[in-house]
């Protein structure tokens, strides 16, 4: 099933069911325009055969990134960039997707002290993140139009799809968490006023984009954490975007505080049955599938081709989203469709920085964290790699991609830091 076709609701046709998920790359320039970085990156990616390819974060307002590094949309400002990116795509047979984002309090202290939040619940994890200011009216309404206007002009660069992130604890999947979403406004309470901001953001960019252009939603399942987002409200803000017309639902799951896509497994659990294994959010998806009205595509552990078909036939998705294999096998999808590849490399079963620090019980909140943070940068280290034209490099040890990840980083800051003072990459007022 996997190498079948798929047409969305707004009459888009994606040529098979693989699609890449969003990995945030880090390769833009200080003013955060995409570079040719992203073109050999996506080139690689591209060739191998996957209909789909989500961008990493492409953030609304340039005062408020996920990290140093992100491309930032704002205005035409780096479109020639942005087409270039989306051109080498293309040539490949592939389509490239933007994924939206506002980080919200997951804003780290590198770009800004005093990050954006629907209420002033700070982000404890490894002191990285500040204490964030409650965002008023005006705030909100101006996040509104940034993400319209941003799908507007990715629209206009030649990108085929955007996708609004309302995942992972970032600012939308915030304002939908009781746990972080804490006022007692019209943006806030019952989930019915917790889901407005998300519901009013697809309503603009439907809006700006026109009735024809694919627009999909990253959601989770679950936020994993107490008094986070529940599958039964993940199920209801279903029924709600499949009212507002969206054309491609991704199901994950998690936040910085609890990373499910991150998280150390068990020996007996790999020994388990490949599929229960693999499809960490698909337990959930027969009941969001249940009140979807839209395409699904599940994101997190598929490895085995047998798993992903599996997935597919018993009918609880549509598509297969697949991100980190793409970091060290960038060609897998045309293996798979071809049959000559039956599974995919899972290294992250080894990317621990001690053992014994490291478990489903264990209560050393800082050193998982550093795993998480030792996991990331280890694919960060991947992506550059392939951005640079280089092969991975797989025996990277995840000490040395903590302490790179963490100096690279810093670098990107300043670089941003020393082009705004500059002229470049100045602030909106939007």
């Amino acid at each position: 099933m996997i190498e079948l076709p798929l047409t969305l609701p707004c009459g888009h046709t994606l040529a098979n069911r693989f699609g890449k998920s969003a990995m945030t790359e880090g390769l833009a320039s200080p003013d955060g325009h995409a570079t040719a970085a992203h073109q050999r990156l996506y080139a690689s990616w591209a060739s191998g055969g996957a209909a789909l390819h989500l961008s990493g974060n492409i953030m609304i307002d340039r005062r408020y990134l996920e990290r140093a590094g992100n491309v930032v949309v704002e205005d035409d400002s780096g479109i020639d960039a942005l087409k270039a990116w989306a051109d080498v795509v293309h040539a490949h047979g592939s389509q490239l997707w933007a994924q939206i984002s506002h980080p919200g309090r997951q804003c780290p202290r590198l770009v800004t002290l005093t990050p954006l939040a629907p209420s002033e619940v700070q982000l404890s994890v490894a002191g990285n993140f500040g204490k964030p200011r409650a965002m008023t009216e005006a705030d909100i309404l101006d996040v509104i139009v940034r993400f319209a206007r941003t799908a507007a002009v990715l629209k206009k660069a030649g990108f085929d799809g955007v996708q609004i992130h309302s995942a992972h604890g970032y600012l939308l999947s915030q304002f939908l968490s009781p746990r972080t979403n804490r006022r007692s406004d019209r943006w806030g309470g019952a989930l019915e006023n917790r889901a407005h901001l998300l519901l009013e953001v697809v309503r603009a960019v439907r809006a700006s984009v026109g009735a024809n252009y694919p627009i999909s939603v990253k959601l989770n399942s679950s936020d994993f954490v107490q008094g986070g987002f529940t599958l039964d409200e993940s199920i209801q803000v279903v029924r709600w975007l499949s009212e507002a017309g969206i054309d491609l639902l991704e199901i994950s799951g998690g936040t910085y505080e609890q990373l499910e896509f991150f998280k150390a497994h068990d020996p007996a659990e790999i020994r388990d049955s490949t599929r229960q294994r693999e499809a960490m959010f698909l337990k959930y998806a027969k009941s969001i599938k249940a009140a979807a009205n839209m395409p699904l595509m599940i994101t997190g552990g598929f490895r085995t081709l047998a798993g992903m078909e599996a997935a597919l036939r018993s009918g609880d998705t549509d598509m297969i989203g697949i991100a980190r294999p793409f970091c060290l096998d960038p060609d897998f999808p045309a293996r798979m469709l071809a049959g000559s590849l039956d599974a995919l490399p899972v290294p992250e079963d080894r990317l621990v920085l001690g053992k014994g620090w490291w478990g489903p019980n264990s209560r050393a909140n800082t050193m998982r964290a550093f795993n998480n943070q030792a996991q990331a940068g280890w694919y960060y280290h991947q992506i550059e790699r392939l951005g640079a034209g280089l092969a991975p490099q797989p025996e990277l040890s995840p000490w040395r991609a903590l302490l790179g990840h963490f100096r690279k980083d810093f670098v990107r800051a300043m670089a941003r830091k020393r082009a705004a003072r500059h002229g470049t990459g100045q602030a909106s007022s939007g």
